[in-house]
């Protein structure tokens, strides 16, 4: 009887980590025959585990949704990857889950086996979180955003633009980008014929679902990156644009999320675009890098970086006296 119980539950378990299984596949993870896994699968049906099964060559077994959610097996990585995210979401930006991250987090830290408790207990200890300088998005508008998008519904809402105006907007949405501690929405704007990027923060109140459209392509496969430069052009009145001579995936461990725009130029180039209205703070930024560099354009940027460098040149040329300095003699 316990081998029987040991094997449902990981036969369970298998079901939980891939869409489909083989009966073919399943037998021999479990060590078992064909036969022995479709009785193991009927048994779990009848302890209210809504498991699917398909007939044919293409055919298996898969763990379908049910009335109530089933409980969950969770290797050790599997169960501190959950705590640590639990931990996170009491402190998010996704407001109206706090609550529920804390109960959930309670919950599996009274089941884990002390040696994961332990590690668990020690994230909580000896880490800390700084405050969320963004504003907290509401879970429920998350959810809905996304099921409209899934669902290929349009939305009606009313946006605050970065000046404190309000507009109505129509819009078909696409994808929900997280970064730099916000969420954006990006999304075909139906009445200005173009895609568009939103804070979600700055939607007012509930969207309301309108008729159905036809899901458009993304505007770029990578999604992000086309946040990203859309962030950084608005939060400046100039482009400034600067060539890496490093690849952009070690540019990117450099320069934080949001501030700049990294294309891949090459494998061994990018190129860094930012709006920025302090070109020598920029300029400085930049040959801290320690990387070959080339400033392109605007002329200020170009100009601001010429200053500097003759400005540096003269600092490392000036003559150094080698004896410390003092202070005045205080001595009568």
């Amino acid at each position: 009887m316990l081998e029987t119980s040991g094997r449902l539950l990981r036969l369970l378990s298998l079901l939980q980590t891939r869409r489909e299984w083989s009966g073919t596949d399943l037998a021999e993870r479990l060590d078992v025959t064909t036969r022995t896994v479709r009785r193991d699968v009927d048994k779990l049906r009848e302890l209210g585990y809504p498991v699917d099964a398909t007939r044919g060559v293409a055919g298996g077994y898969r763990l379908g949704a049910g009335a109530e959610l089933p409980p969950l097996l969770l290797d050790d990585e599997e169960a501190i990857a959950v705590a640590v995210g639990l931990r996170t979401a009491t402190n998010g930006t996704v407001a109206g889950i706090e609550e529920s991250s804390v109960r959930a987090l309670a919950k599996l830290e009274q089941v884990l086996p002390n040696r994961l408790r332990r590690r668990v207990a020690a994230l909580g200890a000896f880490t800390a979180a700084l405050p969320n300088p963004g504003a907290a998005v509401d879970h429920e508008l998350l959810s809905l955003i996304a099921s409209a998008a899934r669902d290929g519904e349009r939305l009606r809402f009313a946006y605050r633009r970065y000046d404190g105006t309000s507009a109505r907007r129509l819009v078909e949405p696409s994808r929900l980008v997280h970064a730099d501690r916000r969420w954006y929405l990006v999304a075909w704007d139906v009445e200005r014929d173009d895609w568009r990027t939103f804070r979600v923060d700055r939607i007012d109140g509930t969207p309301m679902r309108d008729r159905r459209f036809e899901p458009r392509e993304p505007p770029e496969e990578d999604v992000a990156a086309y946040v990203e430069r859309n962030v950084v052009r608005a939060r400046g009145r100039k482009e400034g644009r600067v060539l890496l001579h490093i690849p952009r995936e070690e540019a990117a461990r450099q320069v934080p999320q949001l501030t700049a725009a990294l294309t891949a130029v090459d494998d061994d180039t990018c190129l860094l675009t930012t709006a920025d209205d302090w070109w020598g703070g920029l300029a400085v930024y930049v040959a801290s890098m320690r990387c070959e560099f080339e400033v392109l354009d605007p002329p200020e940027f170009v100009a601001e970086v010429e200053r500097l460098a003759e400005a540096f040149t003269r600092a490392a040329a000036a003559p150094r006296d080698p004896s410390p300095r003092r202070g005045p003699d205080r001595r009568s």
